[in-house]
């Protein structure tokens, strides 16, 4: 059986090194099937889930990564998945991301308009909101 090779990193650390089955990259123009034999492409990540399942021999297991912007560089026998934002949906606690989320609304709230530091806190609580969704959607919320 062909083998898809995938390397997912996000900034401040490698996510997922080895071999998948298939994945579903989701990218600002929809969902995009990806299996060994692909054609050679780059796509920019959108917001949503990642969905990555192993090949059945190592069990055929599915894990889903929530993700937020960066790129995906695929070719024939590979994938390379450069996310701004990633984390799997196993990986979520609620209660840290809405206490992260209130600590980004008050922050925002006490710059006040105008401020150059606005856009950072706009994105965290985007980014926060995001992952407490899919939390929702995997009954861990």
């Amino acid at each position: 059986m062909a083998e898809l090779n995938c390397q997912f990193v996000r900034p401040d650390r490698l996510l997922f090194d080895g071999p998948v089955a298939n994945l579903v990259l989701v990218t600002y123009a929809g969902e995009l099937g990806v299996w060994p034999g692909h054609a050679p492409e780059i796509v920019a990540l959108g917001d949503g889930v990642v969905r990555m399942r192993t090949r059945p021999e190592d069990g055929g297991q599915e894990y889903d990564v929530v993700v937020s912007g960066g790129y995906a560089e695929i070719d024939h026998d590979g994938v390379i998945i450069l996310a701004d934002h990633a984390r799997r949906t196993d990986d979520i606690d609620p209660e840290v991301v809405r206490r992260t989320r209130d600590e980004a609304i008050e922050a925002l709230d006490e710059i006040g308009a105008g401020n150059h530091r606005a856009a950072y806190y706009e994105k965290k609580i985007r980014w926060c909101n995001l992952l407490l969704k899919h939390a929702a959607a995997a009954g861990t919320a």
